[in-house]
Formats: structure tokens, C-alpha cells, sequence
């Protein structure tokens, strides 16, 4: 077995000669966030008239929300919900064995709730997800584990790959059907959710605030990236059937169970590394050093396939995890802007040889894909107009792969 340096560098040199065919676009510097380090590029994001993003006016304007308020808003909906005479679960929350899974949980407990936890297997479990997910349980519920055929999971992974530049594109669909199918087929109508991303991260306002995850919500911000599940049916002989736990319920499933989804976040101030803290103390166990592509111990432990997923958001959008992480620490004051570019630049956009053990090499290999077949579909998803390539369109590679950014900064 050859180094990860050895292995690089053949890799890169079979291929680097053959792709980033000549481009027409020019390099087009990104725009940041005058108040944290987020680029204009993520999606549906907007800057105001002072160049701030509307992710930290949504945070700056928590101190004037009535959260005493909300949260007797909660009770009221939850004692709504609860089964006075034990003969059903109470609501169901979607899980990983994450830290806000954790806390999402242990929070429903202690609001006198009985939960079904509900957990749409990843693609790849990696040891610290499974002792994760383990821990989660033996907190005291009952736990549905529910894992789609792997034979096909690993076909949706690779088109999710080739055509919309995803690997996790199956992973993002199920976790919010498979959970809503179980509530429907066991007829628990209430969801608890975590936090609203477009909030967190940045969005239109109308959505920032909304307390519910519907079914326009997921098509909008669900990670679909305008594929269907129309669109696999009959490749690498996929057949329809072999789809329904990707299926989202029919209205009039919906409607009959009447099935609420929740985000606790409108509720209870979301806060990630609170979370994570809340969760160590409950058993959660981080990684050992920072998770690659991160610059934090505790964020996307359970799938191995999260490290190629940031790094195509990073290829598309000229950002990745890092920079989510590093401007939570600036909107919380946890860290200044400065030392949130340091982060960024340290940490976001390595080419992903490996994510917690996993070598890219075999996570390839389920897919019956070459490191090879991989930078060439990189290449087809690279935004060229932010990162270097020279006169005749071949973008610039150091020796580990990774690509150079034009700016990391209004400047």
C-alpha cells in the first residue's frame, strides 16, 4: 500500500495532463460577508445595503425575541401531542447519534416526551457514527434503524455524483422522507426537527422564520439540486419499486395522520457548540483531532462520504464546512473575523483523500469509480471563475490536488 502522498501524486498524474479543458470564464473574485466570512456565492443568501449577510442579522436579533414566550409556546404544542394513556409514541425525532440529535432527544425526554427516534442509515456508517448512535439509544428510547438496500444506494450515489456533483444526494432525501413515511405508517403526526438552515446559515426571511419543515420546504432547501427520483429510474437498471423509501408520503397521507414537522430551533436559541458540549456530557464522543475539512471535533462524524460532499460544495460555491463553522464562531462572538479567515484558509477545500479512517480510494471503489473518474467529474463541477488556472484553462494543483483560491476575502 503505497503513502497517501505516494498515492496522490499518481493519481494526479495520470490525469492532470487529460482534464479542465480550456475555459471561456475569467477569474470573478467572490464577495464576503463584511461581518463574517461568508461568500456571496451560497445559495440564497443576501447581503444588506451594509454588506452583512442576512444569517447575522437573523442572530443579532435574538436578544429582542420573547424565548420564554416560544418556549411556553412549545409546551402548549407538545401536552397537545401527548399520549395521556401510554398507547402511542408522542412525537418522532429524526436521529444520526449527532450532537443535535443528542440534545434533541434528551430535550424531548425532559419535556415529559415519549419519542420514537427514527434514523435513515448513511451511506457509509463510520465506527464513531455507529458508537454515536449507540449511545443515543441507550439513553433510554426506542429506536428505528432503517437502512435501504445498499445495492442500490450505491448506484443513487454514483448518479448523484455524475449528474448534480452530490454523492449524499440520497442521504439528503432520505433523512427527511424516511422519517415522515414512519409517521404516517405508524400515525405519530408530530416531527421534532432541529434547526431551520436557512436561518442558521442564511436565507430569505420567510423561511428563516418559519417553525415547520414541509414538503415545499424539502424541495426547496431539501439539497434535491433540481434531481428527481424521476431521473434514476432505469439507470445502472434501477427500477421504480427499488425507490420507495426515497418517496416522500402523498398529501393525502399526510393530511390524514396530520403530520406536523417542527423545528425545536424557532422554539429553543440553536446554538451548535452548545449542543455539542450538551451531548459530550451525555455520552457523545467527538473525534480525536479536527474532522477534515472542519475546524471543530464534533460536526458529521456518522458518514464517510461527508468529506467528498464538502468538497464539491467547495469545487460549486468556493466554500465548504470550515467556513460554515468559522462564521457561527463570529456571529456567537467566539471568535473575530481574523482569526475566522485564518480557520478558512487552514482548513476549507482539501482535496478529501481521506474523512475519518476512510481512504477515498475505497469509498471509490463501492462505486466501482477510480480515483481517476473522480477529478474528472470534480472537474465538470469546478467553478473556474474563483480558483487559478492558467492562460489555457487548466486549473492550478498543488501537489496534494488541491486547487488555489482567488480571494478569501473583500480585497
Amino acid at each position: 500500500m503505497l503513502p497517501i502522498d505516494s498515492v496522490e501524486t499518481c493519481a494526479l498524474s495520470v490525469v492532470i495532463s487529460s482534464v479542465n479543458a480550456p475555459t471561456p470564464w475569467e477569474p470573478k473574485p467572490l464577495t464576503y460577508c463584511q461581518k463574517c466570512v461568508l461568500p456571496s456565492s451560497r445559495p440564497t443568501v443576501s447581503f444588506d445595503s451594509d454588506g452583512v449577510c442576512d444569517a447575522c442579522r437573523y442572530l443579532a436579533q435574538r436578544p429582542t425575541i420573547d424565548w420564554d414566550r416560544r418556549k411556553a409556546e412549545l409546551e402548549t404544542i407538545l401536552a397537545r401531542y401527548r399520549n395521556a394513556d401510554a398507547s402511542h409514541y408522542d412525537c418522532i425525532v429524526p436521529v444520526s447519534g449527532g450532537k443535535d440529535s443528542t440534545y434533541q432527544v434528551v430535550t424531548m425526554l425532559e419535556m415529559d416526551m415519549t419519542p420514537l427516534c427514527v434514523c435513515a442509515s448513511t451511506c457509509m456508517l463510520t465506527d464513531l457514527g455507529r458508537k454515536n448512535l449507540d449511545n443515543l439509544r441507550d439513553l433510554g428510547v426506542d429506536l428505528i434503524e432503517f437502512s435501504t438496500n445498499p445495492v442500490v444506494r450505491r448506484k443513487m450515489n454514483r448518479i448523484g455524483l455524475e449528474e448534480v456533483g452530490d454523492i449524499s444526494w440520497p442521504e439528503h432525501v432520505s433523512i427527511f422522507t424516511i422519517p415522515v413515511r414512519v409517521a404516517v405508517q405508524h400515525n405519530i403526526p408530530l416531527i421534532i426537527w432541529g434547526e431551520n438552515s436557512q436561518y442558521e446559515y442564511g436565507g430569505p426571511a420567510a423561511d428563516a422564520y418559519n417553525n415547520t419543515l414541509t414538503r415545499r420546504w424539502l424541495e426547496e432547501y431539501g439539497g434535491l439540486l433540481g434531481l428527481s427520483l424521476d431521473d434514476f429510474v432505469g439507470k445502472y437498471g434501477i427500477r421504480r419499486r427499488d425507490l420507495i423509501p426515497f418517496q416522500y408520503p402523498s398529501d393525502e397521507d399526510l393530511e390524514r395522520v396530520g403530520v406536523t414537522g417542527l423545528f425545536i430551533g424557532h422554539y429553543i436559541p440553536w446554538n451548535g457548540e452548545y449542543n455539542a458540549d450538551f451531548a459530550k456530557a451525555h455520552g457523545f464522543a467527538p473525534y480525536h483531532t479536527f474532522v477534515e475539512g472542519s475546524s471543530v471535533d464534533y460536526e458529521n462524524l456518522d458518514n464517510a462520504h461527508t468529506g467528498i460532499h464538502d468538497y464539491f460544495k467547495f469545487l460549486k460555491l468556493g466554500f465548504g464546512r470550515a467556513t460554515d463553522m468559522a462564521c457561527l464562531d463570529v456571529r456567537f462572538g467566539r471568535k473575530t473575523r481574523e482569526d475566522a479567515l485564518a480557520i478558512v484558509r487552514e482548513h476549507d477545500g482539501k482535496f478529501p483523500w481521506t474523512y475519518l479512517g476512510h481512504s477515498l480510494e475505497d469509498i471509490l471503489a463501492e462505486m466501482d469509480m477510480t480515483v481517476e473518474d473522480f477529478i474528472a467529474i470534480c472537474d465538470r463541477f469546478t467553478n473556474r471563475s474563483i480558483f487559478l488556472h492558467d492562460e489555457n484553462g487548466h486549473l492550478q494543483r498543488d501537489a496534494h490536488g488541491n486547487l488555489t483560491k482567488i480571494n478569501y476575502d473583500n480585497i
